[in-house]
């Protein structure tokens, strides 16, 4: 079976390229070169920038696929180019979209692929959902082989996941736990969310490369795992090795004074509670079960981030904004006291 993958060198998509070249896929990743070191020597890069279709069309002449997938098309006109490209060279056409297109404000916490796509909220998940419209119209006008992947909040071992960081990524909140600072949890940190280790996720994925079932169908795919904010920030302070000191503020407090995008990431998604059935997913890929609780995945992450400084990546503007936020809502509390 052979494979190519636009990307395949992310954060969801190495460990599908490792667990789909170890269980004997004839694997193709276009892309870059980025992080090819780290790649299985049995794994084929084709160097191009997709962006670049005239050259990527020369590269791919004359070469067929069992299984395409985008990893990196977040806008209907990268899927619009996909679709000219790939159009009768693949037996299946796979598409990243996001679990975060699911209905905001939502109508039941528990989320199969039935539920609505609608989000008022975030511009990054009304563009996941035209981009699978626009897929699964080709499927049903022209017999383009599609298959809606829609994985939630997935991490891998070189970042640590959390619900509030700025726009360097998370490390400064981990280094404002190490430093025994506060750390800003949206809401009281009890509403309830699903944190995904790569390698589980792959195992759910490559199960449905090449699966007949799979054409013309979504699938989410996420751990089986339900925690609450609070139990994801205590498992990564225990995995420091540090006390936790949660510093809670309301979601929409923190999306009206904030230049970060909160409205999207919060409002739009981790600030509401979810519960996955992946029974759908189970029925297409029998052997699917996830092998890592989320403490036990986040201790590898860790260790990882501690041993690799270029995962260190600082971030002082966020740092100094929780510090004025914290300050400004304790001398609130303060005043409404001393009323």
């Amino acid at each position: 079976m052979k494979a190519l993958f636009i990307g395949g060198t992310g954060t969801i998509s190495m460990a599908i390229t490792r667990l789909a070249a170890e269980r004997g896929w004839e694997m193709y990743l276009l892309n870059r070169g980025n992080r090819s070191a780290e790649l299985p020597d049995n794994v084929k890069v084709l160097p191009v920038d997709i962006n670049d279709e005239a050259a990527a069309a020369n590269l791919l002449e004359g070469m067929q696929f069992d299984t395409v997938c985008d990893f990196i098309g977040f806008v209907p006109s990268q899927l619009e180019r996909d679709y000219r490209l790939f159009a009768g060279k693949t037996k299946q056409f796979m598409y990243i979209s996001s679990a975060s297109a699911y209905q905001k404000p939502m109508s039941n916490f528990r989320i199969n692929e039935g539920t609505p796509l609608a989000n008022p909220y975030w511009q990054y998940s009304r563009d996941k959902i035209a981009c699978e419209d626009f897929l699964m119209k080709m499927y049903r006008e022209n017999g383009f082989p599609v298959t809606i992947i829609r994985p939630s909040h997935t991490f891998d071992e070189r970042s640590v996941p959390m619900g509030v960081h700025g726009n360097g990524g998370s490390w400064q909140v981990v280094k404002r736990m190490l430093e025994g600072k506060p750390v800003i949890i949206h809401g009281d940190g009890t509403s309830l969310w699903t944190m995904t280790f790569n390698r589980d996720f792959a195992k759910g994925f490559v199960g449905l490369m090449g699966n007949l079932h799979a054409i013309g169908e979504a699938f989410q795919i996420t751990t089986t795992e339900t925690l609450t904010w609070n139990q994801i920030y205590q498992s990564i302070a225990n995995a420091l090795g540090v006390e936790l000191h949660p510093y809670y503020v309301p979601s929409d407090f923190l999306m009206a004074v904030s230049d970060y995008d909160f409205e999207g990431s919060l409002i739009g998604d981790k600030a509401n509670s979810v519960v996955f059935d992946n029974s759908k997913l189970k029925r297409a890929v029998p052997d699917f079960c996830p092998s890592y609780r989320f403490d036990e995945a986040i201790r590898i992450t860790i260790d990882y981030v501690l041993s690799h400084p270029e995962c260190q990546n600082e971030d002082a503007e966020f740092d100094a904004w929780c510090d004025k936020v914290i300050a400004a809502l304790e001398a609130a509390k303060t005043a409404i006291r001393g009323n």
